[in-house]
């Protein structure tokens, strides 16, 4: 391609949890942008959960080649389950900047708050990562590169609201800081993409349900917040890419996989002081779960049999695919477990392995997301047994303040409360991911998640000048066995 041709800035917004179901009355923002753009419905990848997606739309690849088999897997060389990490060398396969750096030379790419976003070689990112010091506090704060971009921004626009990220106070507060950021970054380093991710759907639809009343209100709060960086992006001159991971729905019960497991004696734990705590390498079977889908790690090959049949017969379990059917859902890698389950409609996977809530490990209730051995979507819940929340958060903030450590006990363990989930494939397109583009690109009437990467390839390179490899039609999401 010759480098004088001019490129067109893209930002693509990540949307969390935006479905065709949602748009109406209260989304007059990406309505009006619809009136000069195309919409498509997206078939995600399986699971159909945050870094597994994320990881498929930058690589184009399912998760059997890039390998983010979940938001968290188990790590067998170090017998311990990892979730949220963060480098980008755990993705495997060429990102489309990638492509773009090999082929347009100086471009420029910045990640805001996407997934796998530390090391990874864009001109710049900015990631939530907190600071653990050694007596034990956490400490808020974000990682940039370089290193110092994040000041900057905050200097601008203030410091980050991480308590509104993630926790029971998450809400609009951060994914209105993260729109602000993307401007002043955008201002500051004029990339040719930039990738932002807006989570606020992702809290409330988990908390209340697709069908709630107050969605609507949620809906039109991040509504709000696009719009605002549409605008931007139109006074910029930039083209739009607006895209969500995948669909919530609702949920009314929770599967305990693990002890199921551990009923059968299948999985270990560790006494420690007054608790349990799960022991992975002594496990002859556990589950490290994920929203709706659950990969099982059996350590004995003639035991695979036994435990998919014991799964099978569980009430919310609707299938468990062994490593050859795993091939069919793309997902036969070697971090997967030896089996996933997958949920059936209306229920989700706890990871909670103990049968006595007394021996509940101590950070079942508070937010830890690297210690727990599974997703825990009641981080987003203050337990509603305690008489005045506010005033244990505020005695806890307090300790914090004067430098003590403090334990801040406040998460449910009642998995009742949870009203959305996701990881299971779409029931129909209206409650599936969307892409809305004004990019000049074909769009087919339902796109796989894997040809995002194609897209961006042709919106900078043009579809006459992709790599052979690349020269191909956008392929359309297929439905899966």
């Amino acid at each position: 391609m010759s480098s004088e041709r001019p490129r067109q800035p893209l930002l693509l917004i990540n949307v969390v949890g935006l479905t065709p179901a949602l748009l109406g009355a209260a989304t007059p923002h990406i309505n009006a942008l619809l009136k000069t753009a195309r919409m498509t419905s997206l078939q995600p990848v399986f699971p159909a959960v945050t870094s597994t997606v994320q990881a498929s739309i930058l690589t184009g690849l399912p998760p059997s080649e890039h390998g983010i088999v979940g938001n968290g897997w188990y790590f067998r060389d170090q017998a311990e389950v990892r979730f949220w990490l963060q480098p980008n060398a755990l993705m495997q396969g060429e990102k489309a900047w990638q492509t773009l750096q090999r082929q347009i030379p100086g471009f420029r790419c910045s990640q805001l708050f996407w997934w796998y976003n530390m090391y990874a070689d864009v001109t710049a990112a900015i990631t939530p990562r907190p600071h653990y010091p050694a007596d034990g506090r956490k400490l808020f704060g974000l990682y940039s590169a370089p290193a110092t971009l994040h000041e900057q921004i905050e200097q601008q626009i203030g410091e980050f609201p991480f308590a509104s990220f993630w926790g029971p106070a998450a809400g609009i507060a951060s994914s209105r800081w993260i729109v602000d950021c993307a401007i002043a970054e955008f201002q500051l380093d004029r990339p040719d993409l930039q990738l932002v991710y807006l989570p606020h759907l992702d809290y409330c639809l988990q908390r209340l349900g697709p069908d709630d009343p107050s969605i609507a209100d949620e809906v039109r709060a991040i509504d709000g917040e696009v719009g605002r960086l549409l605008a931007f992006a139109q006074a910029q001159g930039a083209a739009v890419m607006l895209l969500s991971e995948y669909g919530i729905e609702a949920v009314r019960q929770s599967v305990s996989i693990n002890r199921v497991l551990r009923s059968e004696g299948l999985l270990q734990v560790r006494q420690s002081l007054t608790w349990e705590l799960l022991d992975p390498g002594a496990c002859a079977a556990f589950a490290v779960v994920d929203h709706q889908v659950a990969h099982v790690y059996v350590q004995r090959p003639q035991d695979i049999p036994w435990v998919k049949a014991l799964l099978q017969r569980q009430t919310g379990i609707a299938r468990v695919l062994d490593k050859a059917e795993q091939r069919g859902w793309q997902l036969d890698h070697p971090r997967s477990g030896e089996l996933v389950a997958v949920a059936a409609q209306g229920y989700w996977f706890d990871y909670y392995y103990w049968f006595d809530d007394r021996k509940a490990p101590d950070f079942a209730r508070t937010v830890d997301i690297h210690r727990k051995p599974g997703y825990d979507p009641l981080e987003l819940f203050v337990d509603p047994a305690i008489r005045f929340p506010k005033l244990k958060v505020a005695r806890r903030l307090l300790q914090k303040k004067l430098g003590f450590r403090y334990y801040m006990d406040l998460i449910p363990l009642d998995t009742t409360l949870i009203r959305g989930s996701h990881g299971r494939l779409p029931e129909s397109p209206r409650t599936g991911p969307l892409l809305i583009t004004d990019c000049d690109l074909p769009l087919p009437q339902n796109l796989a998640a894997t040809a995002v990467k194609q897209l961006l390839l042709e919106h900078f390179l043009g579809r006459s000048s992709t790599d052979p490899a690349n020269a191909k039609e956008i392929p359309c999401g297929e439905p899966f066995p």
